[in-house]
Formats: structure tokens, sequence, C-alpha cells
């Protein structure tokens, strides 16, 4: 009966607070308000397969590109892949269309970026730099580090083309990743264990090699191109750090998980400074799962010692950050059973009692913007530990519980929290990368 009193407090809380989603223009204004002059707009989701929300911050980085000046969407994506994408919407690139500029995303989960609602935003992006001076145009990048021999491969073929002397050198150094054949894993575990040699030393060579040459290389000198000569010091960097996090990675999930997020933060920052050089700060929208993007110093995570992007952002950025997570109650997402798995439209169940999840839906609002920052009247119930739910690419209802929910305090986690009841999976766009089957409706283990 207390728990039941409880709840009703919490909802009856939160109800003067909403603002609700009509889908109409106007829907967030008072987001916009709430970003104003901050530089960076961390926008979250639940799920890496949910289309509403790929679709929300779609038309929130839309109104801040076209309204604010925001200049790059930065994305939980790796290096090389995205930057593809970008020299297409700067019509830069040969790609034909969004669909052939999105196919760099081969890596499992594909459906991430290969989909529909980024391949409309990537056609919308294209045209709004369309005519504009380069220096004005919105870029697109990734921020990942998975992509360790694409990354190495990227750094030869630009030496290659500039340097030859230097691409002999850089070439010799990262042969010494060549025994894995190409399986960033298979290095990881060599190295870690004592079974195969350890090629750091070579990685940050080499990235330090990357460093002189962008420090001694006047603008457009030798016909290099300042763009495509940071993209390729980023992928050194990239390099250097995947080699450390793929070698961590066997050693425990904390020590890899914040290598991870300690390199998507240099890689903004490394971004930041690249795109203000020549002109006014930069202005980002950073899209990644909200695992990365909220608070983790206000989770369950950063009680076991781990911290990521969105802590360290408002670490460095203050209230230059802003950080926007979403949820849902229940609907659909495309996920897998397991790692390398074919994709699945499968079913979401509903928000376990106790959970935000089920608070949100309680409230009965189709869909709603929850502001947090500065909100003192909320705090008081907001911040108090409550479960939240979190899918990857993977989804398993069958030990939701243990698998896909975690302790929250809300109120410092975000800076706002955009609810949307019941979504639905979020469409891939290769035949070969859709959806393989559909869950049924009434295969959940019902003592879970």
């Amino acid at each position: 009966m207390q728990g039941l009193r409880s709840e009703g407090t919490l909802i009856d809380a939160l109800r003067p607070h909403l603002l609700p989603l009509s889908g109409g223009a106007s829907d967030h204004d008072a987001l916009l308000g709430m970003i104003g002059n901050a530089r960076f707009a961390l926008l979250g989701e639940a799920s890496h397969g949910t289309a509403e929300f790929y679709r929300e911050r779609i038309r929130i980085t839309r109104r801040l590109i076209t309204e604010r000046g925001f200049t790059a969407v930065v994305v939980e994506a790796d290096w090389p892949d995205a930057w593809r994408v970008n020299r297409y919407v700067r019509g830069r690139s040969d790609d034909p269309d969004a669909v052939s500029a999105l196919s760099g995303f081969q890596r499992f989960p594909a459906w991430m970026w290969r989909n529909t609602e980024v391949r409309d935003f990537i056609e919308w992006l294209r045209e709004f730099n369309r005519g504009r001076p380069l220096a004005r145009q919105v870029g697109f990048y990734g921020m990942d580090l998975y992509s360790l021999y694409g990354s190495i491969q990227v750094v030869l073929q630009y030496l290659d083309r500039v340097d030859p002397d230097q691409a002999r050198k850089a070439r010799a150094r990262y042969a010494c990743f060549d025994h894995a054949d190409q399986d960033s894993q298979s290095y990881g575990y060599g190295a870690s264990h004592g079974l195969s040699p350890s090629c750091e030393d070579e990685a940050v060579q080499q990235l330090r090699d990357m460093n002189r040459l962008v420090a001694t290389t006047p603008p457009g000198a030798g016909g290099a191109d300042n763009d495509e000569l940071f993209f390729a010091q980023q992928n050194a960097r990239l390099v250097r750090n995947a080699e450390e996090y793929y070698r961590t990675m066997f050693r425990g999930r904390v020590s890899s998980w914040n290598l991870r997020d300690s390199h998507m933060l240099e890689t903004v920052q490394a971004l930041d400074r690249h795109l203000g050089a020549t002109g006014a700060p930069s202005r980002m929208a950073l899209w990644a799962h909200n695992s990365h993007l909220g608070d983790a110093s206000a989770t369950q995570m950063g009680e076991l010692g781990e911290w990521n992007v969105g802590q360290l952002m408002r670490d460095r950025y203050a209230a230059d950050a802003v950080l926007v997570g979403f949820s849902t109650h229940r609907g659909w997402v495309t996920a897998a059973n397991d790692w390398d798995e074919p994709a699945q439209r499968k079913r979401v169940r509903d928000g376990l009692p106790g959970s935000w999840e089920d608070a949100f839906h309680c409230v009965g609002m189709d869909g709603f913007m929850l502001p947090l920052r500065g909100n003192e009247a909320l705090r008081p119930v907001a911040n108090k530990r409550r479960l939240q739910r979190a899918i990857g690419v993977i989804y398993r209802p069958e030990t939701e519980r243990q698998s896909h929910y975690f302790d929250t305090r809300l109120a410092d986690q975000f800076d706002a929290m955009i609810h949307i009841d019941e979504t639905h999976a979020l469409e891939p766009l290769d035949p070969e990368g859709a959806w393989t089957g559909i869950e049924a409706p009434e295969t959940f283990p019902s003592g879970v």
C-alpha cells in the first residue's frame, strides 16, 4: 500500500512539469530554449533500434542547425565510415546518394546507421549544405573506436599520396598488427595474454609522426587538404586508442568502457579544435546511447567505477553541454539475440514496476518532454534512485531485469528527458540486414 501511495505521489509531482509532444513544429521550443547558446547538445536514445528516437533526434538537430547555427553532427559510429558520409553531405564525394554514402557501415550492427531515418536525414543535410561555403557547411562525424584495421589503411593511403617516405615508415610500424589477420579482438587477446607482441609503441610513434606532420604543414601545402590531413591524423589517434582498448577489453568491463568513452571525448575535443580553427567556435549535436550521454556519476554505472561522455563533457564544459535522454514504455525494437546475429523486430516489454518507464507511462500521455535542469520543485522526487531501461544492439527480454535495467538519479543524469510511450522498430536499409523474423507477442516468460 505504501508503494502505491509513493507511485501516486511521483506521478502527481511529474504531471505539472510535462510538456506534451504532438508532432507539431513547436514541439521542441522549450528544449531549444534550454539549449540556448550552449555549444554541445547531447541527444541520447534508450535503444539502438527505435525509429522514434532517431526521428526526434533528427527533428531537434535540424532545428539546431537551421535556427541555432550548429555546425556538426557527431555520432556513435566509426570515424572512417562516418567520414565517407561527411564527404557526401558536403558535396565532396562520388557517391550518388545517401544509401551509397552509408555503405561503409558494414560491421555489426549495420542497421544503427544504415536505416531509413538516417538515410533521409543525410539527404536533407546534403541539400542544406548545397551552395554554402565550405566553412559554413555542417559535417557528419563518428566518435567511436572499433575501426582499428580500417583506420590503419586510411593512414597508409593518405601518406602514400602526400609523403611516400613516411608511408614506408608507417607501413613498417603497422606491420606489427599483421599477425592478427585483421581481427581486432584476436590482436587484443594475444597482446593482453602475452601470446603475441603488443603494438602499443608502434601506434604511439605513428601518432606522434602524424601530429608533427599536422604541425608543420601549412594550409593547402603540397596539395594537401586540411580536412583530409585532419582525417588522417584522427585515424592515427584512433589506432593508438583502439590498440589500448582491445588489449584492455580482456581485463574487465570498467577499464575498456572508460577507455572507449574517453576516446569519444578526445574525438569531440579534436574536432572542436579543428572546426573552430578558422572562425567561430563550433556547435555540435552528439548522438549516442543514453548510457554514453547521461551523466554516469548519477547512475549505477558510476558506482561501479565507470565514467562516460556525458559526465566528462559536464566536467569540462559545464552548462555549455546539455544532456537529453530518451525513453519508451513499450513497442518494438530492431535488435539481435546476440552479437553478430541477424536483426529481428522484437517486442519491447512494458516498463517494469518501479522504473522510470512505468512512471512515465502512468501519467497517461503519448509523448512529452520533462525539463530537469534547474527544476528545483521536481528535484525531491526526480532524484530518487529508480530503475531505467537500456537496450543496446542486443535485447534479451527473458532476462530483462538483469540485462537491461540499472539504477539512476534522473535529475542528475540528464538536463531533460523525452518519453514516447509506444515506439516502433527502426527499419534497416539492407535486405540482408533487415528483420529475419518477428518475435511473437506471447513469447515472454511470465516469471521474470
